[in-house]
């Protein structure tokens, strides 16, 4: 059901079922999945994919123009999976040519109140988001992460998977899969192990989680040496790639 005071441009497409509120706009270069549903007041602009079962509540605006002054005008792009929720006041924008040019979401997110997801974003699955947290423009999220309330991520910073940040953190480098972290500037704190027991890992590939948090932040190594001391434990452990990989892949430096 799309309300009578919705303006939608003739060229954006929505599934037959999508429901539309009252005085949302929807612009062109917009496709919409089925069986999403749109509060009243929120404003999508194109290029912008939105795939099936998503909720966006009142005053969102999701797909807008960057906030980089590089930007100027180019036809960037964000993709947005399926069985997302973005609650009130969300604020989702597009990518930018310096980098892909598109800004992704994946699926089953919640996205609390007043998050901001900036230009250029990568976020995975099953992630949770809690009031006001901000990721500047670059940041890629893995998959299963909590941010706490008012977290705020600096630009190019990665999170790995199944790791856990406290309220009121200020992220400015990079957290390894699986781990806990909190404060201004975020510091390492253990392991998610009640995250991971909820999430069906067993207590030995736990174990040996803990093992390897033991040698990045307990043997006082580099973070090279720290990744050669940790290829027999992945070689045992399967799960303890994505730690692997994310460390890896670190280009800021890793909490410390």
């Amino acid at each position: 059901m799309i309300h009578s005071s919705a303006i939608i441009d003739p060229s954006a497409r929505l599934a037959d079922d999508v429901e539309v509120g009252p005085w949302t706009v929807i612009g062109p270069d917009v496709e919409v999945g089925p069986g999403t549903k749109i509060h009243s007041h929120v404003v999508i602009k194109g290029p912008t994919k939105i795939g099936s079962r998503n909720h966006i509540y009142q005053f969102a605006s999701i797909g807008e123009d960057c906030q980089d002054k590089k930007y100027n005008g180019e036809p960037t792009q964000l993709q947005i999976g399926d069985y997302n929720v973005f609650r009130e006041g969300c604020t989702v924008h597009r990518g930018t040519i310096q980098d892909n040019s598109i800004t992704v979401i994946g699926s089953h997110n919640l996205f609390m109140a007043n998050v901001h997801v900036a230009h250029d974003c990568i976020v995975g699955d099953n992630n949770i988001l809690a009031n006001n947290c901000a990721l500047a423009g670059h940041v890629h999220l893995g998959d299963f992460i909590i941010l706490g309330g008012f977290t705020a991520v600096h630009q190019f910073c990665l999170i790995g998977s199944h790791s856990m940040c406290g309220a009121g953190s200020v992220v400015l480098k990079d957290i390894p899969a699986f781990v806990m972290s909190n404060g201004n500037s975020a510091q390492p704190h253990g392991i998610n192990a009640e995250g991971l027991r909820r999430r069906g890992f067993s207590a030995a590939a736990i174990q040996n989680i803990k093992r390897a948090y033991k040698i990045i932040y307990r043997q006082g190594l580099k973070l090279d040496e720290a990744i050669a001391e940790l290829e027999p434990l992945v070689l045992e452990t399967p799960e303890l790639k994505l730690l692997s990989d994310s460390l890896k892949a670190s280009t800021r430096g890793i909490i410390r």
